[in-house]
């Protein structure tokens, strides 16, 4: 919003409005946080630090700037909820400091320390009832839109990477009718008078959805160890990027890591800890099924000298239970379900997995883990569910 100074001082001469505001200094955080949580509750907008109510460019010293843009970080992490991905950039305007914060139209709800705010004209407003209970129903924790359908804030057709989306349409289509088949295949939506990349499209043809969607990649961490413990971590890596490449790389980080044991009493027979055909399941199904709309946590694997722990964050869908789970099947994210059931796995990977695609839709994932891993280690993995967070627990099997 305002992507060229002079558009941006444009509007500075033209005054506050229902997406501009000006602040002389950094106000208080929690006062900071109302107001970047009612822009994000409303339509977005700018606030530009070092610019007086009335349009004079009064700027900040150096100093405060780098300490305002740190703060305002901070604020939107520690004191509103959902975190608001904002952008903030350091300009030169009239040869003095401004600090513009801007703050995306947001996919959620969000409440900040006094409350729930919204932006009524040049000022925020608190929301009475009526109203609060309108957004919810037309953001993402009504559930009227399945959430991976749902439009991204501040996104379009080039979002999505040609190389990634031309997966899902039909070859050979010509320019003008691309636009038309992404929005057939969803990956395109509308939202008023734009086209905007859905979740699904964001996390499947762009090369950093997180940029996007607060959290929206696999954290891996492997330990020497049978618990966290810095002292014993070996390895770490964030693996980012479209959702199947991220099934990829982390299934190759279980590999590199799943010691094998050989036995040789009738020709050579390799026993390795865990089967990564479960694992390969296990990593499918927290892709597939996690709440991206959960943006404080990301999908964690942890490798220990005993196990292996996966978290995905997010309560079961409808009526899954834990105890249900060998048996019930039930996506969250429907449209992701269908896109990864159409990409095909590489020879290698097929070879692994005992299958031609990521997602294969028969309900099977749950008992493939569970019996393929206690055929290993005669240990049935156990599912737990914690504070809307599920976690699948695989044991190692151990050589004898």
């Amino acid at each position: 919003m305002y992507d060229t100074l002079t558009e941006l001082i444009e509007k500075i001469y033209l005054g506050e409005d229902a997406t501009i505001e000006f602040k002389k200094e950094l106000p208080h955080r929690n006062s900071l946080a109302d107001e970047i949580a009612a822009f994000a509750n409303a339509r977005g907008g700018v606030i530009l630090i070092g610019v007086d109510d009335n349009g004079e460019i009064v700027g900040v010293n150096l100093q405060e700037l780098t300490r305002a843009e740190k703060t305002v970080v901070e604020t939107c992490a520690d004191s509103i909820d959902p975190l608001v991905p904002i952008f903030t950039e350091k300009l030169r305007i009239d040869d003095k400091n401004v600090l513009k914060i801007e703050v995306p139209r947001s996919l959620f709800v969000h409440e900040s320390p006094n409350g729930y705010f919204t932006r009524h004209g040049s000022s925020k407003r608190k929301m009475p009832t009526d109203q609060l209970a309108r957004l919810f129903q037309t953001r993402s924790q009504a559930r009227i839109i399945a959430f991976d359908e749902q439009f991204v804030p501040n996104t379009d057709k080039d979002t999505l990477r040609k190389e990634l989306y031309q997966r899902f349409i039909t070859e050979g289509a010509t320019e003008d009718e691309i636009e038309d088949l992404l929005l057939k295949r969803r990956l395109l939506v509308k939202a008023g008078d734009q086209n905007r990349a859905s979740v699904a499209g964001v996390l499947m043809c762009n090369d950093n959805p997180d940029d996007y969607l607060y959290n929206s990649f696999i954290q891996a961490v492997f330990y020497l160890s049978n618990k966290k413990d810095a002292n014993y971590q070996l390895d770490a890596k964030d693996f980012k990027g479209p959702l199947d490449q991220q099934i990829i790389n982390t299934m190759k980080f279980v590999e590199r890591y799943n010691a094998v044991a050989a036995r040789k009493d009738i020709g050579r027979i390799d026993y390795p800890e865990y089967s990564m055909r479960a694992v390969f399941e296990a990593i499918v199904n927290a892709v597939v099924h996690r709440d991206y709309s959960k943006t404080v946590s990301k999908i964690r694997l942890f490798m220990f000298s005993d196990r292996l722990e996966l978290y995905s964050p997010g309560a079961l869908a409808n009526t899954v239970t834990v105890d249900n789970l060998r048996y019930s099947q039930a996506t969250r994210n429907e449209l992701l379900a269908r896109l990864l059931s159409e990409i095909t796995l590489d020879d290698d990977m097929r070879k692994q997995v005992a299958r031609r695609y990521f997602l294969e839709r028969r309900g099977e994932g749950v008992g493939i883990i569970l019996n393929e891993s206690e055929t290993l280690s005669n240990k049935t993995p156990v599912y737990e569910l914690f504070d809307e967070e599920l976690r699948l627990t695989i044991f190692a099997a151990k050589s004898s």
